[in-house]
């Protein structure tokens, strides 16, 4: 009798045990699938990008939060074009201590940190409006997204152009155009995965 209360007791938390493992063993297993499953679809949903490679190596960490969810990844793009864009500010604003810097120059480096600074604000709309795409107007809001996200490269060209027909030191064109580069490439993978969306 005693041996048998013994292994009645010692039963409980056996079966305890092996119901954990066999309901923690599908969710494991789950999150092994699901991981290839979000970078591949990041991978494919680039594809339709401007610069589908750089699509790949700046969204792909995002892989886990995004899933399958197109409207994350939009919101992910543009979100990764605000860090560009505030790189950006840092690389241009670092110019204007840079000696033997021109009163031209100058000139030129205030007028792209501004378009830059709206760039970000630009950004930062199109975020918001994405973030309203469950309203009644989910046009509209669509329509502010891509508004925003296109107003992001016109300000880019904007800042090159400051700097095109005037007497500027290539090393300080070499950085405004990197900077600018980069912030229009963003932007455009970004516009072209809400372009997509529906």
């Amino acid at each position: 009798m005693e041996v048998y209360s013994t292994c009645k007791s010692m039963m409980l938390p056996l079966l305890a045990i092996v119901l954990f493992i066999s309901l923690t063993q599908p969710a494991a297993t789950a999150a092994k699938v699901s991981r290839p499953a979000y970078t591949n679809f990041v991978k494919t949903k680039c594809n339709i990008t401007t610069y589908p490679s750089l699509c790949q190596k700046t969204l792909i960490p995002y892989a886990s939060s995004v899933k399958i969810n197109s409207t994350r990844l939009c919101k992910a793009a543009l979100n990764v074009a605000i860090s560009g864009a505030r790189s950006a500010t840092v690389a241009v604003s670092g110019l204007k201590k840079k000696k033997g810097i021109t009163k031209t120059e100058a000139a030129a480096i205030k007028d792209c940190f501004e378009d830059v600074k709206d760039a970000i604000y630009e950004l930062k709309l199109a975020v918001d409006a994405m973030g309203h795409l469950g309203d009644k107007d989910k046009e509209f809001q669509l329509a502010n997204a891509k508004t925003y996200a296109s107003a992001v490269i016109t300000d880019a060209d904007s800042c090159t152009e400051g700097f095109s027909g005037r007497k500027v030191n290539p090393a300080v064109k070499k950085i405004v155009n990197s900077c600018m580069a980069n912030i229009t490439k963003l932007a455009s993978n970004a516009l072209a995965l809400i372009n997509h969306l529906y």
